[in-house]
């Protein structure tokens, strides 16, 4: 069912595409001695004169018997070009995209195993503005915002990312977090998605930052990116909401503890509620479901709506159904509650926080929403285009503790049902 009007989502635009350098500039000679060999070797692209380099040009070094120590890139101005480095230490990447028609010079810095210094020093043009088509993406992880504990980085992709460039455009995606929790990125496998997480849920007040350095990055031989962003935020309260359609109850847990138990009313039969683990998306304290044209036409204004996938199952107040709620399920898919429930709930949740509903006729789709947690780590995992990291694995499963009941009384162009 579909909203006449397109939900916005927590989101910042981005892009995407892959990076082509020219050869390495080496400081190898030939006849070295095997003592001379101990010091450091340095080799650093793009090479000395390379022309046409994208505007996600990136200064790429090598380094043997010693590590990079000092790295200053400047453009035919003189003025300084920030730069940040990878964390595997292969190269650095400019903080903004470069400019076209430009040139730049890299200095690099390597200080080898025995104390001594080497210095490469190479000069490069970016190639024009590029007139291919750009891939347009969505960066589903705005700044100054404070997620749930599953909230997962999403890039959304349209067209999708064919695989055989899926590795150049994952590696100019950048997560960062502090305190650290490493974790990888997972593609949906038709290319319209790809995910970050860690192996176990954000710990509650990590600061994640993520860089989306896409612009101009060329993406096969027919696209580029369009748009390098920005975004920080913070990992808020652990929040997670249990459905079971065997007792048509929602339970409510947060840090481990029991909060409530609602009643609700899920899909019927013809259009029956998802089974699987899914992730708030959004939040609306008043929205439109308009299901014209569809088989089943219908226009109804609802209150406390929460977005779990794009086909449009959501929670959110149903006051036509609160006789039936924790007996019968009559809704459009969507999980019905109570209006002063669903008013309370929405105090209580965060986008990202993490929704399990079970025992339903169909299981949750792949890419239907944020589908990162639907799936084990080691199935994650394997989504990822780059190696995944050594030694990532899940912490040992503990089970919450019930705890004693709190409180008192009671797009892609996403679509959206109700009812």
């Amino acid at each position: 069912m579909r909203l006449r009007r397109r939900l916005t989502l927590l989101a910042v635009g981005v892009a995407a595409a892959p990076l082509a350098l020219g050869a390495c500039t080496s400081d190898r000679r030939p006849g070295q001695s095997a003592e001379a060999r101990t010091n450091p070797e340095l080799a650093v692209t793009p090479a000395e004169g390379t022309r046409d380099v994208p505007l996600s040009g990136e200064i790429g070094t090598v380094v043997k018997h010693g590590r990079v120590t000092a790295v200053r890139i400047t453009d035919d101005k003189g003025a300084a070009v920030a730069a940040e480095p990878r964390e595997d230490g292969t190269g650095w990447v400019p903080s903004k995209v470069l400019e076209p028609k430009r040139t730049y010079t890299a200095e690099v810095t390597a200080t080898g195993d025995s104390g001594t210094t080497i210095t490469r020093k190479t000069t490069f043009t970016t190639q024009p503005k590029s007139s291919k088509p750009a891939i347009t993406s969505v960066l589903y992880f705005a700044g100054d915002r404070t997620y749930g504990t599953a909230m997962p980085v999403t890039v959304a992709f349209d067209p999708p990312i064919p695989e055989e460039a899926r590795t150049d455009v994952q590696r100019r995606l950048f997560v960062k977090t502090d305190p650290p929790q490493p974790g990888t990125w997972s593609w949906v496998s038709d290319g319209s998605q790809v995910y970050y997480r860690a192996p176990d849920f954000w710990r509650p007040g990590t600061k994640i930052s993520v860089r989306s350095a896409l612009e101009g990055l060329p993406i096969g031989k027919e696209s580029v990116g369009d748009a390098d962003r920005r975004a920080t935020s913070k990992i808020g309260r652990q929040v997670e909401l249990e459905i079971d359609n065997a007792t048509k109850q929602m339970s409510v847990i947060r840090d481990g503890k029991l909060l409530r138990k609602l009643p609700v009313s899920l899909g019927k039969p013809s259009t029956p509620t998802s089974s699987g683990k899914m992730v708030i998306m959004d939040k609306h304290e008043f929205t439109t479901f308009d299901t014209r044209g569809s088989a089943d036409p219908y226009v109804v204004d609802v209150e406390d709506a929460q977005r779990l996938t794009w086909g449009g199952e959501f929670i959110h107040g149903a006051p036509w159904s609160e006789g039936d709620q924790g007996y019968t399920n009559v809704s459009h898919g969507c999980t019905n509650l109570s209006a002063a429930n669903a008013d309370w709930l929405m105090g209580i949740t965060q986008v990202g926080d993490l929704v399990t509903v079970k025992g339903t006729e169909v299981e949750l789709n792949e890419g239907n929403g944020w589908t990162a947690w639907n799936v084990s780590w080691e199935q994650f995992a394997k989504g990822s285009a780059l190696p995944v990291p050594a030694g990532l694995r899940p912490a040992p499963t503990q089970a919450l503790d019930p705890g004693a009941v709190a409180g008192g009384s009671p797009e892609p162009q996403p679509s959206a049902s109700g009812g």
